[in-house]
């Protein structure tokens, strides 16, 4: 009988020490302010596209997890060291990137577009802002793009949304350059009347859902981005959030 506990107390240890790698909570990390990805609500919850969409695929993937807000250029550099086991933050899925964490399959389109004051009639086109100010967010595709394109006099960094929106508004700067979704939403909302988006879309980009590389949930997650198209699930937040249908 003795022989017998001292096997069961043994194989209880060993199931103890292997449980937490499969069971613990998973840390994803999403932008502070990414609307309408990401953003804080009234009630003083983060919610947004991003954040729904991440809530159907852990649902359909079965795990357990913590959302933890964080600026934008701090996502990947977590991803990078392990503290954070997934990034979802409107994240473009670019080569360098690829090298350094794994990607989801792509779950949004998107592109550039340029944001101006209201009453701006000079700047139509990335060509219109030689010369210019143009404020975007740090660490983003949009830096890249202007640095690459737009030639202009300086490109002022922002570790949010509200801050290039701000400075911009306040005449600060000429022009933002960022996603297109995100300054669409500004437009219509809290910069209505103030500001207006000009010329086409710029640079065509899709977003993925960030991990560690070779973690094991990328496939999951995958599957169960297919789940979500197939059923309905996703179209269904797209309209909440976008106000149309996916590819519209």
């Amino acid at each position: 009988m003795k022989r017998l506990i001292q096997i069961a107390l043994g194989l209880a240890l060993v199931a103890a020490l292997c449980a937490p790698a499969m069971a613990k909570k998973l840390v994803v990390a999403h932008d502070t302010n990414f609307k309408p990805f990401e953003f804080k609500g009234e009630d003083g919850k983060y919610t947004g596209f991003d954040i729904e969409l991440w809530q159907a695929v852990a649902k359909t993937v079965g795990v357990e997890y913590e959302l933890q807000p964080m600026d934008f250029n701090g996502i990947i550099p977590g991803l990078q060291t392990g503290n954070i086991d997934v990034g979802i933050a409107g994240i473009t899925i670019k080569a360098e990137r690829q090298q350094v964490i794994d990607f989801s399959d792509p779950y949004y389109d998107s592109g550039l577009m340029i944001l101006v004051r209201e009453g701006d009639t000079a700047i139509k086109s990335v060509e219109d802002l030689k010369g210019k100010i143009v404020a975007t967010k740090t660490a983003t595709s949009s830096v890249d793009f202007v640095k690459a394109s737009a030639n202009a006099k300086e490109v002022k960094l922002f570790p949010n949304n509200d801050g290039m929106f701000f400075e911009l508004m306040s005449g600060g700067a000429d022009a933002v350059v960022f996603d297109m979704p995100v300054v669409k939403e500004f437009a219509m909302t809290a910069g209505k009347g103030k500001v207006k988006t000009v010329g086409p879309l710029y640079r065509g980009q899709s977003y993925g859902i960030g991990f560690p590389k070779g973690s094991p949930l990328v496939t999951k997650v995958n599957e169960a981005l297919k789940k979500a198209k197939a059923d309905g699930t996703y179209e269904k937040l797209y309209m909440k959030w976008f106000g149309y249908a996916p590819g519209k």
